[in-house]
């Protein structure tokens, strides 16, 4: 089973510098609203991406200060928080 993996933002405005960060980088993202089971506010966006990009797009985002809420991985049972 291929793996999804989602990085949470709190607003459109981050997810959309994150996504633009991330590109800059060369990781390719899908920029969409988080599903809402796993929404602590009742909307939010996410940017998914392939698992083998994960931990550099979270050292990019770290090196350039932008905050994310969480991060999350398709499994069997639907999401779980995702450990990088």
């Amino acid at each position: 089973m291929k793996r999804e993996w989602l990085i949470t933002f709190r607003t459109i405005t981050f997810a959309q510098r994150a996504e633009r960060i991330l590109q800059e980088g060369g990781i390719n993202t899908r920029l969409h609203r988080t599903p809402k089971s796993l929404s602590q506010r009742g909307c939010g966006y996410c940017l998914s991406l392939r698992e083998a990009d994960v931990p550099v797009a979270i050292e990019l985002l770290h090196l350039r200060q932008l905050r994310y809420e969480k991060i999350y991985v398709s499994s069997a049972n639907g999401w779980e928080e995702g450990v990088v």
